[in-house]
């Protein structure tokens, strides 16, 4: 049995099992949130010199107190105790030790209930600004490739078939919009983050006539929790995060499956930097893209975070429970891994080298021009479902003689339809079915040029923000 006294023991008359002490001990993950606890204290001490709790004098001894334990937990000289169960106990049990009798009123009006929820809003506030951060920085790759490539044309698929012709940078861009949702998503999410529910103490709130709406100052928080049994009991906002978690990584292991198909030889459409693949302990020859193969891989990771927090809370009464100590592992990984993934995406797409002969090449094995001819045809009066029908015969023509549309003659294409002329070759080309596409959201370069300065502007406004 452990014999160190709780700060808490006083209705109790045995000790803690030795076992049970470190089961439901939580400081050996939660320490991560320190700089916030001590963050809210600071503020919480502030607040309770306002409303006449603390003093002067105790308010100044506690906040100093508590700066120098954030250095000494910065310089990792603090010594941390399972006995003290969580890293509020620990800070708490610190400051006292430090300061004295000033330490043990720095709990008066809150509770560990309303302190965790309001530590772990503070530090998922701050992540996300970090993520966001990652997110424009990726963003901002993808839209200086995407300008270069403009030109560059690549076989666009559906269902893996080559279907149409498109811009390499065009491609780019719609990863670049994806990440633009996905950061809206999280911007959207923050606001729910940035609710503070510090003063709802155990449940119910407290007698102490706290000033809520000033805490909710000092922290930056956009206001107070409106209902203390919510705020305390409530992980939604830890759900929702991971719900934008896992559509990012949803995202990410999409542009991932298609980067390893195009460094393939099969594709050979992109080489990645050396830095950011690996070799074969076997095989000299081998390249392997390990960063988009992790990156895909992570996916699955987040997703079960996502699953594992709607469980936690799905059958939970009101309110606070221990249950909710289970949070903080899931969340943290989720951080953790999302950012990394990001900054793995941010830092290798601006050395990501087009194999532009290969996407060329590639995008004329597949007829991608049909429906450009299909259209032409269209234009000329010929009913749609004619078209349709034309040019399939069209395309069994050069399946039979081993030629793209484009290399068929005149002749050949009027005896399908005496509604072609010779222009139609215009529009056959992969250059002329690219250009052809020339409106607000096409693939034509131009369109590709102008969605490229629109993007930046917008981040440049963002960045403002």
């Amino acid at each position: 049995m452990s014999s160190e006294p709780k700060p808490w023991a006083g209705r109790f008359t045995e000790a803690t099992d030795a076992f049970v002490e470190a089961f439901t001990a939580s400081v050996d993950f939660d320490k991560r949130l320190a700089p916030y606890d001590i963050q809210g204290s600071i503020a919480h001490a502030a607040m309770l010199k306002r409303i006449g709790v603390l003093s002067e004098e105790e308010c100044q001894i506690i906040t100093q107190g508590l700066e120098q334990i954030r250095g000494e937990i910065e310089r990792g000289e603090f010594s941390w105790s399972v006995k003290l169960e969580d890293v509020h106990m620990n800070i708490e049990a610190r400051l006292t030790e430090r300061v004295g009798e000033a330490g043990k009123k720095l709990h008066t009006g809150r509770s560990r209930n309303d302190q965790v929820a309001t530590d772990v809003r503070l530090y998922l506030r701050h992540e996300i600004d970090r993520i966001i951060r990652e997110i424009l920085r990726l963003q901002t790759g993808l839209l200086d490739l995407a300008e270069r490539e403009a030109d560059t044309i690549m076989p666009g698929f559906t269902h893996l078939q080559v279907a149409q012709p498109v811009s390499f940078g065009h491609h780019l861009l719609a990863w670049y919009e994806m990440l633009s949702r996905d950061r809206e998503r999280l911007l959207d999410c923050r606001k729910r983050v940035n609710i503070m529910p510090l003063g709802a103490a155990a449940l119910a709130g407290t007698t102490f006539p706290l000033d809520r709406f000033y805490t909710a100052e000092l922290l930056g928080f956009d206001r107070p929790a409106a209902n203390s049994l919510d705020a305390v009991s409530d992980r939604d906002f830890a759900v929702e995060f991971t719900a934008c978690a896992s559509l990012i990584m949803m995202h990410l292991s999409r542009f991932s499956e298609e980067l390893i198909l195009w460094t393939s030889a099969q594709f050979d459409f992109i080489d990645l930097p050396d830095a950011f693949c690996t070799g074969s302990s076997i095989m000299p020859q081998k390249k392997n893209p390990d960063v988009p193969e992790l990156v895909r891989g992570k996916s699955g990771r987040v997703f079960g975070h996502l699953m594992s927090l709607l469980t936690l809370m799905k059958s939970q009464p009101l309110a606070y429970n221990k249950d909710n100590q289970e949070d903080k592992e899931p969340l943290f990984d989720t951080v953790d891994t999302l950012r990394n993934c990001l900054r793995a995406f941010a830092d290798m797409m601006p050395h990501v080298r087009p194999n532009r002969d290969s996407m060329y090449n590639s995008a004329q094995k597949g007829y991608a021009t049909a429906t450009d001819l299909a259209d032409y045809l269209v234009r000329r009066g010929v009913p749609f479902r004619d078209a349709h029908e034309i040019v399939g015969k069209a395309v069994r023509l050069g399946i039979e003689t081993g030629r793209d549309l484009a290399h068929l003659s005149l002749t050949e294409l009027q005896r399908l339809s005496a509604t072609i002329g010779p222009d139609v070759f215009e529009i056959l080309t992969l250059e002329g079915s690219v250009r052809a596409r020339n409106h607000f959201g096409g693939t034509a370069p131009d369109q590709v040029r102008a969605a490229v300065k629109q993007a930046r502007q917008r981040l440049e406004e963002v960045a403002k923000t």
